[in-house]
């Protein structure tokens, strides 16, 4: 499996991004631990006219400034000061696109992933964004990464028929108004490493 190039994450359609890293591969060395898992639950968000985006009608901060970058970086926050959040940036500078990994399909490494939550079964070990980044050692230390590089990368995984990909409201932004109905969440069907059904 290639590692994705630049071109994937310039795509100006963050939905299109979204979708199409489903069953794509996330693959961490951290501390030479390799861990790989299969994307199987995304979420887009747009910098432009959308509510629920950290950079809505060109909102900057200290935070969220990687999303102003070009595509390919990593942009990981705190939630509620406990949790980090890994999501992958896209589209041309300043446009501030991006899209949560919420939850992945272990493949390789699944003892280490084990590991880093502190479980004994593999039940749900990366099911869920926060679950997702300490399962493959992802931390705040790790935000503007380049994903071209060694650390954190996505390289190409299996083709997801398009009847097998599922569309949602995203999870967790009803302050977002009508934009919390947008169906920007998407998910494998019936894969049993979803966050929520």
């Amino acid at each position: 499996m290639g590692k994705l190039g630049k071109e994937f994450y310039l795509n100006k359609s963050v939905t299109e991004v979204a979708v199409g890293l489903l069953g794509k591969r996330l693959c961490t060395n951290i501390n030479g631990q390799l861990s790989i898992g299969k994307i199987v639950e995304t979420e887009a968000y747009s910098g432009r006219n959308d509510k629920a985006c950290h950079a809505n009608n060109g909102r900057r901060t200290k935070r969220n400034e990687v999303m102003y970058a070009e595509g390919g970086l990593a942009y990981v926050y705190f939630c509620y000061g406990i949790h980090s959040m890994f999501n992958v940036v896209t589209n041309i500078i300043d446009q501030a696109d991006a899209v949560l990994i919420r939850a992945v399909e272990p493949m390789v490494g699944i003892d280490i992933m084990m590991a880093r939550r502190g479980v004994s079964k593999p039940n749900k070990v990366s099911s869920g964004p926060g679950n997702v980044c300490k399962a493959l050692g992802i931390q705040l230390n790790h935000n503007q990464i380049s994903l071209l590089d060694d650390e954190i990368w996505i390289e190409d995984g299996n083709l997801i028929a398009p009847e097998e990909v599922i569309a949602k409201p995203r999870v967790g932004v009803d302050y977002a108004g009508e934009d919390a109905l947008l169906l920007w969440r998407y998910y494998i069907k019936e894969n049993l490493w979803i966050s929520k059904k």
